[in-house]
């Protein structure tokens, strides 16, 4: 052979070919034909694709494929990567072959941002709606029963907290009035005041609320939760509405502010009032 000559091919490659064409891997091919090495072997299979058998599945096809066709329908990155919860590059990965989607105006932009940020929180509300509860569970079982010591020091501080207090020195009125508009906090004042010995008959009640709510229902609620007679109601103050006022303590859940005040209290102020000393002195002036 000159050196003007090709060298002659392997009669090995047109059997690997046929070997590969088969539907046989290249550790069947290597077993079949006999030592050959890699570099001859890869040369004879350099256009043969592999068989599908040999191909180990990818667990994110499926995604990959949501991924282009929701590229096709014009979504971009942040879209696709909130539809699928996979990562940014991911995505980047799997479409950036395709077209880029035509510019979006402000508006398809806004609308498109909202979408995305309702379908957020539609799935994110739940979780943390569920947190929130479970660590006020955790909590409120972490308290156990409470004692009357503990009533009457919780009682107090809720008192000077929200209750009426004399703020004039040398104008001192020394009467017991609790306003609240909160359901659970009025039943817990009602259980202080029965820990401190304050008999129900000894309490007025007078409702405070809006005339666009509905006042008889609010009047008949508050009269169940108390338990009080209806004589010991005094007669429902309507509030004047302020037009400039946006008011956010409306609908259905609208009950108004129920007063209650205590009876011949000069001497239960002033307890509630050493027993709030007793907590933080300080902050109390005594």
């Amino acid at each position: 052979m000159t050196s003007n000559q090709a060298p002659p091919a392997d009669p090995r490659f047109e059997q690997a070919v046929a070997l590969r064409r088969a539907g046989k891997s290249i550790r069947e091919i290597k077993q079949i034909l006999g030592p050959i090495g890699n570099g001859t072997l890869s040369a004879a299979l350099r256009n043969e694709p592999p068989p599908s058998w040999t191909r180990r599945p990818n667990a994110k096809d499926d995604l990959r494929q949501q991924a282009r066709e929701l590229r096709i329908q014009g979504l971009d990155y942040a879209e696709i990567v909130a539809r699928l919860g996979v990562s940014k590059g991911s995505v980047s990965l799997w479409v950036r072959d395709l077209p880029t989607p035509p510019r979006l105006v402000p508006e398809e932009c806004a609308r498109r941002t909202s979408a995305r940020m309702r379908r957020h929180w539609a799935a994110e509300r739940p979780v943390r709606a569920a947190r929130r509860a479970e660590a006020t569970a955790a909590a409120a079982d972490s308290i156990g029963d409470l004692t009357e010591r503990e009533i009457l020091i919780a009682g107090a501080v809720a008192y000077w907290c929200e209750g009426s207090k004399n703020r004039e020195p040398g104008h001192r009125v020394d009467r017991v009035i609790f306003v609240n508009s909160d359901p659970e906090l009025i039943s817990f004042f009602l259980l202080f005041l029965d820990t401190a010995g304050v008999p129900r008959s000894d309490l007025i009640f007078r409702l405070h609320i809006h005339p666009t709510a509905d006042v008889q229902a609010a009047e008949q609620f508050w009269l169940t939760l108390t338990g009080a007679q209806p004589e010991q109601f005094r007669k429902t103050s309507l509030k004047h509405p302020n037009n400039q006022t946006t008011r956010k303590n409306v609908g259905d859940g609208y009950r108004g502010c129920l007063r209650l005040e205590v009876r011949r209290s000069r001497e239960l102020y002033r307890r509630i009032e050493g027993w709030a000393a007793g907590v933080a002195p300080i902050s109390i002036g005594l």
